[in-house]
């Protein structure tokens, strides 16, 4: 318990104000667990607030088309995030008249809810007694108590989940967890925790074995793929192609322009001669240019895209296009937006 009074004493003098802290709603607060998985605060706010705008209700965000939501998350990437949010919407709204499970097991049961986003709806919500343990939750504990088991690992994650319960204050566990994630998010941080003025200084292993920048462990991950995007912008009286992007890959459910991936850089001449060119052109009569001469390097995080745009001009497109007055109307991944807020013309945007 002294762990968890040491953070709540903390926490209450040094809370950010977070809209959806003011609320238990579990629409708002499962709202935002959902942005913010994988994305920071002063990244994730405005997202949240243009939802609770555009959807003040879970019914509301169940009633719109998926290509709208899509394109109210366009820029925050991970996008399968917003097709599970979607369909949980459907669910919620129309499965369970609007009421979210009230406990642990039914929210885990959700679409793209996990351990820690059902623990943390569950405690700030209901007050269920359930520990949360995120990417600021591990550094605190394992730097705190010295944990040096990689916190990606199955024996990792299953410690630090014990270590979370144990230290849980179970008669106010949102304050608790609210207040240990805060803490892992302003003040100890990853490379510049204030130890100094720390409410853990005198009882920190990291700190007093000077390991603070050694904790906690991660297993190094696979190496970054290399792939080589060739988007076809064809161009014909003001319209231009755009298709759905298909599969399992990054960006399902996207539009983007016609593709031809290779396995290296090419050349003009090299990609006019690729089948899949040919099969995109269907024999159309065009002029050719690259827009940009250094490919757009777009990182994600198992994998970088080297990009280039290429200009088509066609007296007739091959199928019907998508006007440029309207193309902004799409969702599209960011790399897209970036060249396309380059490409169109003023009077367009």
């Amino acid at each position: 318990m002294e762990i968890s009074n040491r953070l709540t004493y903390w926490y209450l003098r040094n809370k950010r104000d977070l809209p959806w802290r003011k609320s238990q709603d579990p629409y708002q607060i499962w709202l935002s667990e959902i942005i913010l998985q994988q994305t920071q605060i002063k990244q994730g706010l405005p997202y949240f607030n243009k939802f609770i705008e555009a959807y003040p209700s879970v019914f509301d965000l169940a009633n719109a088309p998926l290509e709208e939501v899509l394109k109210l998350w366009q820029g925050l990437g991970y996008y399968s995030r917003a097709r599970n949010l979607h369909e949980t919407a459907k669910f919620v709204a129309n499965e369970s008249d609007g009421v979210f499970p009230e406990d642990y097991k039914g929210l885990v049961k959700l679409k793209g809810v996990g351990d820690y986003t059902a623990s943390a709806i569950a405690s700030f919500c209901y007050g269920e007694p359930v520990a949360v343990v995120d990417g600021n939750v591990y550094r605190v504990l394992s730097r705190i108590f010295g944990v040096e088991t990689p916190i990606n690992s199955t024996p990792g994650i299953k410690e630090f989940k014990n270590l979370a319960r144990e230290i849980l204050n179970k008669e106010d566990p949102a304050t608790h967890n609210q207040a240990i994630m805060e803490f892992g998010a302003m003040h100890c941080k990853p490379k510049t925790p204030e130890c100094d003025s720390c409410v853990f200084n005198d009882k920190c292993v990291a700190l007093k074995e000077n390991k603070i920048k050694e904790l906690p462990v991660k297993i190094k991950k696979a190496k970054v793929k290399k792939r080589y995007f060739n988007y076809l912008i064809l161009n014909s009286e003001d319209r231009i192609i755009l298709e759905r992007r298909s599969g399992k890959g990054i960006w399902n459910g996207l539009f983007q322009f016609p593709l031809v991936e290779t396995e290296e850089p090419i050349k003009e001449e090299h990609l006019m001669k690729t089948e899949k060119f040919q099969k995109i052109i269907d024999g159309q009569k065009y002029t050719v240019e690259l827009f940009n001469d250094k490919p757009v390097v777009h990182k994600l995080s198992h994998q970088h895209l080297y990009t280039k745009f290429w200009i088509l001009d066609c007296k007739e497109l091959p199928h019907e296009g998508v006007g440029l007055d309207e193309v902004l109307n799409y969702p599209v991944p960011v790399l897209i937006e970036n060249f396309l807020n380059e490409y169109l013309p003023d009077d367009y945007k």
